[in-house]
Order: C-alpha cells, then structure tokens, then sequence
C-alpha cells in the first residue's frame, strides 16, 4: 500500500501565492511509485490548482463541503461543483469544522455520503480534544465518530482515507509520539475491520504538528499511512522535505 502526503494549506496563500507554490511543487522530484501527493488549497484556488496539476501526479482536493448539490444555500459548496474542478478528494470532519464551527456528526455523516455519491474521494477525521484524553475516551471518541460518519458504507471502503489528528496536537506544536499513533491507527483499522465486516484496505493517516523533523519516525511506524500536513505544508521545499522522508 502507497503512502499518502496531503497539505492542508487552510485558510491561508493569495492568489498569486498559491500558484507560485503549485508551479514549484510540480517542478520537484517526487517519487510516485511509492507515494501519493495530495493538496487540500482554499476554495476559491481549487479550479486553477487543479488545472495547473492535471499533467501532474500530484491530486488536488477541497477542505469542505456542503452536502446538498445545489440550492440556496449562500457561502456554501457543493460536491458537484468540486467535482466540476476536477478535484479528486474531499476532506471532511476536520477538527477545526468539528470544533470551530460546530459541526455535529449527523452534518458529517451527510456531507460523507454526499461526496461518495458524487464520486469523490472522502478523507475523514478522527480526533480525541485533550479533556477527552486525560479520561482515557480517546478509544471511545474516535470509534464513535468512525461509525457514526460510516455505518452501511462498506461498498465505498476503496473510496475512503482517515486522517487521525488528536485535536490537541493541532497547531500547537504537540504531537502524538509515533507509538501512541500507532495504536490509535491500529485501533482504527480494527473498528473499520470490525465495522465493514471485511478488511477494508483503508490508508490511515496522522495528522497533527507533522514537521519535516518528525515525519520519517511517523511514516516508519507500524499502521501510519500517510501524513496530513498543515502548517508545514504552507512552504514547498518543507513539504517536499516531508514527502521525501520516507
């Protein structure tokens, strides 16, 4: 199973500035044949993004999406329009939706339909908060979320990534150690397993203060699969120095 790297840029880049990176990043060597690359731009970069790396291995997606295909619904995105800019991904359930934003595991399960319908492909994410962690429910958070957002979807396993990213780690500077995420992964594959009746051949990844000093002692660990990157991500040469680590 390929490793997976996916920049998640969030809320930040011009215009200008995310097709500087797009033109440098496409320009680096990357070996494909034992990763994936994946860039989660802001919306409103989506349609170039993805046109300037149509030649390219690289894969672009959305960071979010509404999960109605159209109506008046002002501000928001739907499936069909991500799909129109031939993205690839969505990703769904982040922590920051979750907790920012509010929004609910029933507004996650839909918007995760929705996008599989459309023929998307859904990475969602898991994460314990700290409060969660320090009483030991991290098990129990991310199985709940697991099969709250993918109860009955076996038949799109091949469709689906989940990113853990303990809410804790996210931006802070923390991170989970490679073993500790490495249990959590297992434990997710197990649910999955236990969930679809089936092994699912799911890639799970890590997310959470990922830095090109700690992501080769990630990507070595048993069970990681890959690495959802945020703030360092946001720098070409650094996050080609993360999907180069392994």
């Amino acid at each position: 199973m390929k490793k997976i790297i996916a920049a998640n840029w969030k809320m930040h880049k011009t215009y200008e500035e995310a097709i500087s990176y797009v033109k440098e990043i496409k320009g680096k060597n990357i070996d494909f044949e034992k990763k994936d690359v994946l860039i989660y731009p802001p919306f409103l970069y989506l349609c170039e993004v993805s046109r300037l790396l149509e030649d390219s291995n690289i894969k672009v997606g959305a960071q979010n999406v509404y999960f109605e295909k159209k109506g008046a619904f002002t501000g928001e995105i739907s499936p069909v329009m991500i799909k129109s800019c031939k993205a690839d991904y969505v990703l769904i359930g982040h922590s920051e939706r979750r907790h920012i934003f509010k929004e609910s595991d029933e507004l996650i399960r839909k918007k995760v339909i929705s996008s599989l319908e459309e023929g998307l492909r859904v990475m969602l994410c898991v994460g314990e908060t700290l409060e969660e962690r320090e009483s030991q429910l991290t098990f129990n958070v991310i199985e709940s979320q697991i099969k709250l957002a993918l109860a009955g979807l076996e038949d799109y396993a091949d469709k689906l990534e989940i990113a853990y990213e303990p809410v804790w780690a996210i931006g802070t500077g923390k991170s989970a150690n490679p073993e500790d995420a490495s249990r959590v992964h297992a434990f997710i594959k197990d649910t999955l397993k236990e969930l679809f009746k089936k092994d699912a051949n799911v890639r799970v990844l890590y997310g959470g203060s990922v830095n090109s000093q700690n992501a080769k002692d990630f990507l070595s660990a048993p069970n990681i699969d890959g690495l959802l990157v945020g703030g360092a991500s946001l720098e070409p040469n650094t996050f080609l120095e993360i999907i180069n680590a392994f």
